[in-house]
């Protein structure tokens, strides 16, 4: 796996120079920890750290699949320079110890905050998710606790046979449960549209234009229109050149790619499908968009086409592209290393990888407004964009979905 990594990021990464770093060198530093590693867990973390060299937020190892799947039951989120619990799964352990609104101070010893959160959030989400989680918390009135909460464990099948029909169809399902929740949602208040955008579809499929042509088709029949990213991880930017196609009046250049060799250095450009949007504009941002979302908020920025809101994006804005590898014969394991090719410089000379956008509106929900369920952010919208909306109601106009544990 380590190797496979090493070879990935030679041939692919965007940077030949690779950030400076003498890979070979470190390729051997690693490979010798590998050598002493005490178990399999360690190992993965060893190839994780190797690539974590490189400081790039979309370049990292995706270890194999469990033989058990962990729901923790919460999640949390980065507000500001704080991280509290956002949501609580009902009828599970954490329902029981944790609430919406605790600040959290440190999670198994691990304090956290914006400098090291998407690194803790890669440790605990994709490379090793843990039975129980200590956390040490703040109550929203102020109240320092200690809870340990357990995850629900589902054992998963050891070995997935995609030649017989059960399996191929739990994948199926699973991930038109994953479509489900996280599809495009608008609302409309007065003479004002909401459009909670959760990621970019990939590929400029069909399911990305289609929910383009629904929202736009909507948002032209009234003044405004709030596009929601909150929570974007962002996705394919075949979608973001459609989405700024269906939000400008003529072609603009989203950014220039910057990659390894000189045919991979090229402008991204809108692309446009059908009718534009020419109303009022805002965009809501948070510290969980990420990638296009903020090239989408920055865009609007720079080109003066509206007001972005809400906390400082992410910062992850890299062009990258997933290797899937495997090892073994008849029975094989699966694991991948994400590589980036390409980072993408906008047109005020600037990327934004590890800054983000900084919202022409810093406004942050409170610890007594995730409590309560406000939305102060989008309430805001609403108000600037002409129309009415208090915060407790704006907070439900897009409940959470739960996909099956």
């Amino acid at each position: 796996m380590l190797h496979c990594a090493y070879e990935e990021v030679n041939k692919h990464y965007y940077d030949p120079k690779l950030q400076g770093i003498d890979w070979d060198a470190r390729y051997r530093q690693f490979a010798g920890r590998i050598a002493n590693a005490p178990n399999l867990g360690e190992g993965f973390r060893d190839v994780a750290a190797f690539l974590s060299g490189l400081k790039d937020s979309h370049t990292f190892f995706v270890p194999p699949s469990r033989a058990v799947r962990y729901d923790s039951g919460y999640r949390y989120a980065l507000v500001g320079n704080d991280v509290f619990i956002t949501l609580v799964r009902p009828n599970t352990d954490a329902a029981a110890k944790l609430h919406i609104g605790d600040k959290i101070l440190g999670m198994n010893g691990f304090i956290v905050d914006r400098r090291d959160y998407q690194d803790v959030q890669y440790y605990f989400n994709t490379l090793s998710p843990q039975m129980s989680m200590k956390f040490d918390l703040r109550s929203p009135t102020g109240e320092p606790r200690q809870v340990v909460v357990a995850a629900t464990a589902k054992p998963t099948r050891k070995v997935i046979d995609l030649t017989e029909g059960q399996d191929y169809y739990d994948l199926i399902r699973q991930e038109q449960n994953e479509d489900h929740a996280t599809r495009s949602k608008i609302v409309v208040q007065g003479d004002v549209a909401i459009w909670k955008l959760q990621q970019f579809y990939p590929d400029g499929s069909q399911l990305a234009i289609e929910q383009i042509e629904k929202a736009i088709g909507i948002a032209r029949k009234h003044k405004a229109l709030i596009l929601d990213l909150r929570g974007n991880p962002g996705g394919d930017e075949e979608m973001l050149r459609l989405m700024v196609g269906s939000l400008f009046d003529r072609e603009i250049k989203i950014g220039d790619r910057v990659g390894r060799k000189e045919k991979d250095s090229k402008p991204l450009k809108s692309l446009r499908h059908g009718q534009q949007f020419d109303g009022k504009l805002i965009v809501l941002v948070d510290s969980e968009s990420a990638s296009c979302s903020e090239l989408l908020a920055r865009l609007v920025q720079i080109e003066h086409r509206g007001t972005v809101i809400g906390d400082i994006s992410a910062g992850a804005v890299m062009e990258a592209r997933y290797y899937s590898e495997s090892m073994g014969a008849e029975t094989k394991i699966f694991f991948g290393v994400q590589v980036t090719s390409a980072n993408l410089i906008m047109s005020d000379g600037k990327s934004l990888e590890k800054t983000g956008v900084t919202p022409d509106e810093l406004l942050l929900p409170t610890a007594a407004d995730l409590a309560a369920g406000r939305d102060p952010v989008l309430a805001h919208a609403v108000e600037l964009a002409g129309g009415k909306l208090d915060a407790e109601a704006a907070g439900k106009l897009f409940p959470f979905e739960w996909l099956p544990i």
